[in-house]
């Protein structure tokens, strides 16, 4: 009986035993700390530290007669009023029923000033500046760099003049004129260009002027 008792003790001992060493286990375990490791995104770039660029600058032909000056030239455009027009016969022959006259644009004035462009050029006639027909169409396949003109200087523009037997009478209503109306570019006031023997076509719908730019 004793033997029996003894040995039912050493038994419950033992289950005791290992059972403790069970949960001592679990609890190592639970307590070892894990590793972390922890990653820090980088920061998104911001508008300043990326590259603008700014588009290119494009060149397009102008659509009026010019702006009578150039950029960073540090001189005045030429006005109306100190300017004078006149007509040369000197820009050679004539081709396919037309002729070629010079404008000419003097600087009447006291100081240096600047041209850049097509002048607006138109005929007119009954001896009081009225136009005739249509103005002139830009030659714009020609050179228009801004051009200093001295005082007692000039620039010159090539002007194409189409016959006007070229076309019927009653096509072109041919009509004398006594010159030209010429708007320095970038003016709105224009000048007189005296010129004899021109017939002009009172029609809208004929075309018989061509102007180049000025150099």
């Amino acid at each position: 009986m004793r033997t029996t008792t003894r040995i039912t003790i050493i038994a419950v001992a033992c289950l005791t035993a290992a059972g403790l060493a069970g949960c001592s286990a679990k609890s190592d375990t639970a307590s070892t700390p894990t590793a972390t490791k922890t990653v820090t995104a980088a920061p998104a770039p911001t508008p300043s530290d990326s590259t603008t660029t700014s588009p290119s600058a494009s060149s397009t032909p102008g659509t009026g007669t010019g702006t009578g000056t150039g950029s960073g030239t540090g001189i005045a455009a030429c006005t109306s009023a100190n300017l004078s027009a006149a007509i040369a016969n000197n820009a050679g022959g004539g081709a396919a029923g037309s002729t070629y006259v010079s404008l000419v644009l003097t600087n009447k004035g006291s100081a240096s000033c600047t041209l850049q462009g097509w002048p607006g050029v138109s005929f007119v006639g009954d001896g009081n500046g009225t136009q005739i027909g249509q103005a002139a169409a830009f030659d714009r396949s020609t050179p228009h760099a801004t051009v200093t003109v001295a005082p007692a200087g000039t620039a010159t523009s090539t002007l194409r003049i189409v016959q006007a037997g070229n076309y019927s009478s009653a096509d072109c209503k041919p009509t004398k004129a006594d010159g030209f109306r010429v708007y320095p570019p970038g003016q709105k006031a224009s000048i007189f260009a005296s010129k004899s023997g021109l017939t002009a076509c009172a029609s809208k719908s004929v075309s018989l002027l061509t102007v180049s730019g000025l150099k």
